[in-house]
């Protein structure tokens, strides 16, 4: 695999789930935090030098913190897992979250990743200030109306993978590789084709399409409370259209924005990209806060409130940005005097109100 280089830092750290699976999960950026569900496919490693994922992991990691793991049974989360389900994962999710140690963020869903969204935010509506929903679905293959017709395309699909995920060969993989990025250039299939085989096993990328087929959250959308913004590629090969417009038909006051794509993931090189990344910016920027005080600060110092926000002291701060503790304190001091607050914890409740909160890294 060729990789392209790649400036963004990360920290990878582990967390464990409910039921003692080990889940990997990555830290990058600065700023309001956005949650990424996982979905498939993802490694957290490869990831940053990838001609398919490394522009949207760059692009959600320049203004913002950006939390991201790998599922169960894939990339460095344990491989070996008893229980691949729908609850496993939302209670991966719960896992990686509170590791994290962020107590309200914006969450994103891409793919099977929606659902699993929706799900928590249902669940825990005071943590999810704002609600990203790209490519996504509600009900999986065998929730929607095909008859016995859908249902054998959906178990072809899954012996396909028990077959061929696993093979040096990649012809298998390959189509899985064109419902993703049809419009891929050579090169990024064969980074598609490389990263499926690295990331997860054939058994387990059987056992996970078959919890794919069977989702079903169509019954929580209507209890969606946080905005919503809901994105989907128009010619989207492997979740049809139709299913981000039930999402966004059924979640209350979601904005709905079509892609002019045929990619499910898109490419940082078509026009729909940018049309991505500007409505993202849009609607991320909506919840900066609108205390004029906040745009006084430096940039500096805007890293350091959103340190503070996060719970870290002067060492952990100093260490972070490569400061001297003394330079950090006469940071404090400034920002103090241009937040009109007395001490650290007037300082977080008016950062923390404002956005500002990012995990520890």
């Amino acid at each position: 695999m060729s990789a392209i280089p790649s400036s963004l830092r990360q920290q990878i750290r582990f967390c464990t789930s409910s039921d003692g699976v080990r889940i990997a999960y990555a830290v990058s950026g600065t700023g309001p935090v956005i949650i990424k569900a996982a979905n498939w496919l993802s490694h957290l490693e490869l990831d940053l030098k990838s001609p398919v994922w490394s522009h949207l992991v760059e692009e959600l990691s320049r203004d913002h913190t950006l939390v991201r793991y790998d599922q169960r049974g894939c990339g460095l989360s344990d491989r070996d897992v008893a229980e691949i389900s729908f609850e496993a994962w939302l209670h991966d999710l719960e896992a990686v979250i509170d590791a994290s140690g962020v107590e309200r963020f914006t969450l994103l869903g891409i793919s099977q990743g929606a659902s699993i969204s929706v799900a928590y935010a249902v669940a825990h509506p005071e943590r999810v200030k704002q609600l990203i929903l790209y490519g996504g679905y509600a009900r999986g293959k065998l929730k929607r109306h095909g008859g016995d017709a859908m249902r054998d395309e959906a178990e072809t699909l899954v012996k396909l993978a028990e077959l061929g995920w696993g093979q040096q060969n990649p012809a298998f993989r390959q189509f899985f590789t064109t419902q993703f990025i049809p419009g891929g250039t050579p090169e990024q299939h064969r980074w598609f084709n490389e990263l499926e085989r690295m990331t997860t096993t054939p058994r387990n990328a059987a056992r996970i399409m078959r919890v794919f087929n069977e989702i079903d959250v169509v019954d929580l959308l209507e209890q969606v409370t946080c905005p919503t913004l809901v994105l989907h590629a128009s010619g989207d090969a492997r979740v049809p259209f139709e299913e981000s417009r039930l999402l966004a038909g059924q979640i209350p006051d979601a904005r709905f924005v079509p892609l002019e794509s045929e990619n499910h993931l898109l490419l940082d090189t078509e026009p729909a990209w940018l049309r991505w990344r500007e409505e993202i910016r849009n609607f991320l920027s909506a919840d900066v806060a609108i205390d004029p005080v906040f745009a006084t600060l430096t940039p500096r110092e805007r890293d350091i409130v959103e340190l503070i926000a996060g719970g870290r002291d002067n060492a952990q701060i100093a260490a972070r940005l490569a400061l001297s503790e003394k330079t950090v304190r006469n940071h404090i001091t400034s920002i103090f005097a241009k937040l009109e607050v007395e001490n650290r914890s007037q300082a977080i409740v008016l950062a923390r109100k404002a956005g500002f909160d990012s995990p520890a890294a």
